[in-house]
């Protein structure tokens, strides 16, 4: 699994932010309009496409991909006010339990490519 040291930095004045780990920066999507049982939402279906993407053969996505959904919800997860414990205990904990499901990967895995062009066309990136 990637190194979860994510920093999701809210640009002064301006809508956008970028999540930023290892030297790589992408561009974050504008969720601001999103209401909160939409934003929770959003970060349920990123926890565990990460989580499978991160561990199932088959549905690994790039780094870019990855820092775009990982920082896409730590900035939901901020908006929302939610802590970082209550982020993985609420949103990781059954993302990781979906692992226990042998059908998880292939019922999961083929929604990362829709959620990472949904989160393109919300604004955001998976490259500079």
């Amino acid at each position: 699994m990637r190194a979860r040291g994510i920093a999701v930095l809210a640009a002064a004045g301006f809508s956008a932010a970028v999540a930023s780990a290892q030297g790589l920066t992408v561009p974050l999507p504008d969720v601001s309009g999103l209401d909160h049982a939409a934003a929770e939402a959003l970060i349920e279906e990123l926890a565990a496409v990460n989580v499978i993407t991160s561990n199932c053969p088959g549905y690994t996505i790039s780094d870019g991909e990855w820092m775009l959904i990982t920082g896409t919800g730590d900035k939901l997860a901020a908006q929302l006010g939610i802590d970082p414990a209550t982020y993985d205990q609420r949103f990781y904990g059954p993302a990781f339990s979906l692992l226990d499901d042998p059908s998880a990967c292939d019922r999961i895995g083929p929604r990362a490519r829709p959620l990472i062009d949904r989160l393109v066309a919300m604004g955001g990136s998976t490259t500079r």
